[in-house]
C-alpha cells in the first residue's frame, strides 16, 4: 500500500509542476511575460478610467497600489479556481500512473498560481514604489496571508469542482458564469470602509473580500483592517477544502484504472 506524502510525493508534485510550468509558460522565457502582462493591462484598465472620471484611491492609498492589491488577489484566487478546476481533463493521462492522484494535479496547479502571481505582485508593486518614491510595508505576514488565503480558496473551490464534474461534466459549465460577478463584489475596485453599512453587512459574507481587505491593510499602515475577520476567511478556507477533499476521494475511485 502507498501511504500519501513523503518523499515520493514531493517529488511526484516537483515533476508535476515542471510539467505546467513548461505547458502553461512554454520553452522559451519570453513566454513567462504573459503572466505579467495581463495584470498590468487590468490595472492599466481601470487606472485609466478611474483617472478619467476623477475618481480618488481611498486615504493612505495611491490608485496603482491600491489596483494592485485588488486584482492581483482577485486574479489568484480566479486562475487558481480554473486551473484547479480542469486539472483532471487537461493532464487525465497521467492518472494512468500509480503515483499520481487527482489531489496531486490540483496542488501542483495551485503552487504554480501561486508562485507565479505572487512574482507579478512583487514586481508591481516595486514597480509602483519607484512611480510614488517610495516603499512602506505595514505588515508582511497580513499581505502574504492574504495572498495565500486567495490562493486557497480558488485552490478548494476548484478541487470541488473538479472532484465533481467527474460525476456530473455539466458543473464544469455553471462555475464560470456563477464565480464571475464576484470580480465586482470582492472589493477589487472598492474598500469595504467605503461602503454603507448595510451594503458591507451583505458583501462581508464574500470570504474573498476579506482576503483582499488583509493583504491592503498589510502593505499600507493607513488603512484600517477592521473589517477584516480571519477566522471567517480561515472557516472558509478549512471548509472548502475539506469539502474538496472528501469529494476527490469519491472522485478518485471513479478514475482509477484497474
Amino acid at each position: 500500500m502507498r501511504l500519501a506524502g513523503g518523499p515520493e510525493q514531493l517529488r511526484v508534485l516537483e515533476a508535476l509542476v515542471l510539467r505546467e510550468t513548461r505547458t502553461r509558460f512554454g520553452t522559451h522565457q519570453l513566454g513567462y511575460l504573459w503572466a505579467l502582462i495581463e495584470p498590468v493591462l487590468w490595472v492599466l484598465t481601470f487606472y485609466g478610467l478611474s483617472a478619467a472620471v476623477g475618481r480618488e484611491p481611498p486615504g493612505g492609498m495611491d490608485l496603482i497600489g491600491f489596483m494592485v492589491t485588488g486584482i492581483v488577489p482577485f486574479q489568484l484566487f480566479s486562475s487558481t479556481m480554473n486551473r484547479a478546476a480542469n486539472a483532471i481533463d487537461g493532464n487525465k493521462s497521467l492518472l494512468f500512473y500509480p503515483q499520481v492522484r487527482p489531489l496531486d494535479l490540483v496542488v501542483a496547479r495551485a503552487l504554480l498560481e501561486l508562485a507565479t502571481l505572487s512574482g507579478v505582485f512583487v514586481i508591481l508593486m516595486a514597480g509602483n514604489a519607484m512611480i510614488v518614491g517610495s516603499l512602506e510595508i505595514d505588515r508582511l505576514l497580513a499581505v502574504i496571508g492574504g495572498l495565500v488565503s486567495a490562493c486557497m480558496l480558488g485552490a478548494g473551490l476548484g478541487l470541488t469542482i473538479c472532484s465533481l464534474s467527474v460525476m456530473n461534466g455539466l458543473v464544469r459549465r455553471l462555475h464560470g458564469p456563477m464565480t464571475r460577478p464576484m470580480f465586482w463584489l470582492s472589493g477589487v475596485f472598492f474598500t469595504a470602509e467605503s461602503l454603507p453599512s448595510t451594503a458591507r453587512s451583505i458583501l462581508s459574507w464574500n470570504p474573498l473580500m476579506h482576503a483582499i481587505e488583509l493583504t491592503r491593510s498589510g502593505w499600507y499602515s493607513a488603512y484600517s483592517d477592521r473589517h477584516v475577520n480571519i477566522i471567517y476567511l480561515s472557516l472558509w478556507v478549512l471548509g472548502l477544502a475539506f469539502c474538496g477533499l472528501t469529494i476527490e476521494r469519491v472522485a478518485r475511485r471513479k478514475l482509477e484504472v484497474v
